[in-house]
This record gives C-alpha cells, structure tokens and sequence, in this order.
C-alpha cells in the first residue's frame, strides 16, 4: 500500500515556503483550498500542491496570470493571461542527481527526528529548524540512519550540535516542529545548459498529447533552490538556450529562491 502524506504534512510543507518573505500567500492559500476540494487522492493533492508552491515566483513576474484549473493533467495547469486561455506544464531539472536519494533519505530522517520531539512535548520544540551535518556524515544504512536521528533528537532538544549535526538554528514556527536542511550556496555550483535542453527535449515529445483547447501552452523549468539536488548558483554556457526548437510557445526557467527568471523562448 503506498502511503499517504498527513493533513499535517502538508501544513508543515507550506509552513516551510511561508518563511519566504516573498511568499505570495493569500493566492497560494486559496489555491490550497482548492486542491484540498477536489477529489483527488491525497498523494495527488501533496504534489499538486508541492507544485503550485513552485510556481509562487513565477506569480510575482506574471502577476496577471490566474489559475483556472489546477487538477488537470498534460498540461498541469491551466491560467489565464491578456483574455488567452494558457496551459502551463511544470518541470523540475535536478542538478544534483546523486544528491536526490542522500536527500529522500534526510527527509525521513528529519520526520522520524520530529515525531520524537513531537511526542516528547511539541510546545517546548515547536520551530523550524535548520541542520548542517559534518562532511563525513554517511547516511547509508539503517543502522547509521537511527544514529544519526538520535543525534539530530538531541541537538534541537539541547540546542546545541552533537553526533553528526555540525550547527542548527532555529526559526519560528507557531505550530509544530518542522526540521529541514540548512541551505548552503557554492559558488561554482554550475548548472548545465545541457540538462535544460535535454528537459525541454522530452516534453517535446508530449507536446502532441496535451490539450489542444488552450491558446497557447508554456513549459516553467524550475530550479527549487530550497532542495540541495536542485540548487546551482550559474547557468552553465547559457548562450546554448537560444539554440532551442520546441513547440511551445514561451519557455521559462525559473529559481524559486530570488526568483530569477530566464526566458528560453
């Protein structure tokens, strides 16, 4: 049986983006709200809305842009823009791909290290907090993995680092206790141009499936800077994305961090 993600869950992920001051809320609420109405299964309303959070930047550039469907697929939304009915498919190009299994791993961890803390007494850790590990921290195997949970359990219970934890800070947070990966930018962190085009490459393919209906249908390429498999700092040989072809009619890379925008097409 696949599991499902908790009414909780899902508070906890939006909690986490309400720590951008950039956040763009009473939109994204309601198109919580919506999500949450649907008859969608609630695996499908977790990623639904883990999308439209991904899309939060792209609503500060596009402020006219107003979401009409979003349950749909092939596109995943549908807006509308300048009285044009637009089909807007979301994709998120990993820059980091041995780094998208080490952080599945760290974010069980992190729920396992929360339930303790929770059960112990959510009032007195109730927060957001954000951990860096020692370079030489393995994650590995289940054995290692307990490990490592008991040290984040008593590093935000002490506050102060022990075991594998390097540093924690604490941000606030009114309702429970959110524990996440504390963000860190090398700055010859290098995103591929090749890997956009490559991305932009398979939705081609799907383009002729989409629905024919809309006007005209985006494709919005995200970097989501809060994932340590995504980040980058620059867009490697950045000229090479004015070589693209696609059918689409705009195609945009966006990082949800700053929120800077490329436009591709």
């Amino acid at each position: 049986m696949k599991k499902t993600f908790s009414e909780e869950d899902l508070v906890k992920n939006l909690s986490l983006y309400y720590l951008n001051r950039h956040l763009k809320k009473k939109p994204m609420e309601k198109y919580h709200r919506t999500i949450d109405e649907s008859p969608l299964h609630d695996r499908e309303k977790y990623r639904k809305k883990s999308e439209i959070l991904l899309l939060n930047s792209f609503m500060h550039h596009f402020p006219e842009v107003k979401f009409e469907n979003l349950t749909c697929e092939s596109p995943d939304f549908i807006a509308k823009f300048n009285d044009k009915k637009i089909g807007i498919e979301l994709t998120e190009v990993i820059n980091h791909l041995e780094m998208k299994k080490v952080e599945s791993t760290l974010n069980k961890m992190f729920r396992q290290a929360e339930i303790l803390l929770e059960q112990e007494d959510t009032t007195k850790y109730r927060g957001v907090y954000f951990l860096e590990f020692h370079p030489e921290t393995k994650f590995d195997n289940l054995e290692v993995q307990q490990e490592n949970i008991i040290s984040i359990y008593k590093s935000i219970k002490k506050n102060k680092p022990a075991g594998c934890v390097k540093s924690l800070r604490k941000s606030f947070h009114r309702r429970n206790v959110f524990i996440t990966h504390e963000y860190s930018m090398n700055l010859f962190d290098e995103l591929c141009s090749e890997k956009i085009l490559e991305l932009i490459e398979k939705k081609n393919e799907k383009f002729p499936y989409y629905d024919t209906s809309v006007d005209e249908c985006w494709l919005v390429i995200v970097s989501d800077m809060n994932s340590i498999a995504s980040r980058y700092t620059f867009i490697q040989d950045k000229e090479h994305l004015k070589e693209v072809k696609s059918p689409f009619h705009k195609i945009f890379h966006l990082e949800n961090l700053c929120g800077n925008i490329t436009s591709i097409k």
